[in-house]
């Protein structure tokens, strides 16, 4: 059996192509042991990967156009909605009470229809998921307790889990979402790598 460790942040749209991405191939993999890492890939940035704001600020327009039509085919190829950035309410988003909120996922059993209504959510319907009743829909809709999730994720115990799994994907060398761990060190960034790591489960 193979184990695959799925570190993201539902701030990306293309950790969202990555999300989509990975269940098909889970599909084809019934025996693929698959966990769910959340992080904030915004401490990642800050730590070892500012780049990213530079290239915020000062973007190359030929390579900012391409990138807009690439995420669409992306998203068809993948089969999903992703809106255009300028249709959101709020980029980045602060995703820090949502990425939270992916550990009592985890806990109740419920980490993919969870994540994905995040997902869909922000980047397909353009629901601020910093907000509180943004939240709480997606908290109804997955089935999970809103008392219960709400305390857990003001709780120091959640919020350290968050900055331990930011702390962790740094020091195993990732720089981004989605970053993935194929059976223990052989990692893999992007949402466009999944090809390379069915095949080396087929190769392995």
């Amino acid at each position: 059996m193979h184990k695959l460790e799925f570190f993201f942040d539902c701030s990306s749209p293309w950790t969202y192509l990555g999300f989509e991405s990975l269940q098909q191939m889970a599909a084809r993999h019934p025996d693929l042991e698959i966990s769910y890492h959340p992080f904030l890939v915004g401490g990642v940035f800050n730590t070892v990967n500012p780049s990213v704001y530079a290239s915020r600020e000062n973007p190359v327009i030929p390579k900012q156009r391409y990138a807009k039509k690439d995420l669409q085919d992306w998203a068809e190829f993948v089969g999903i909605k992703i809106i255009h950035m300028s249709e959101l309410p709020v980029f980045p988003v602060n995703s820090v009470k949502a990425m939270r909120g992916a550990f009592v996922a985890i806990e109740e059993g419920c980490i993919v229809p969870y994540a994905r209504r995040v997902f869909e959510r922000y980047w397909s319907e353009g629901g601020d998921i910093s907000q509180t009743d943004v939240l709480e829909g997606i908290v109804a809709d997955v089935g999970l307790d809103k008392e219960s999730f709400f305390e857990k994720i003001n709780d120091p115990v959640y919020k350290d889990k968050l900055k331990d799994n930011t702390t962790a994907v740094i020091e195993r060398g990732g720089f981004g979402t989605p970053t993935m761990f194929l059976d223990g060190g052989d990692m893999y960034f992007g949402n466009d790598r999944f090809p390379l790591i069915e095949a080396k489960i087929g190769w392995k």
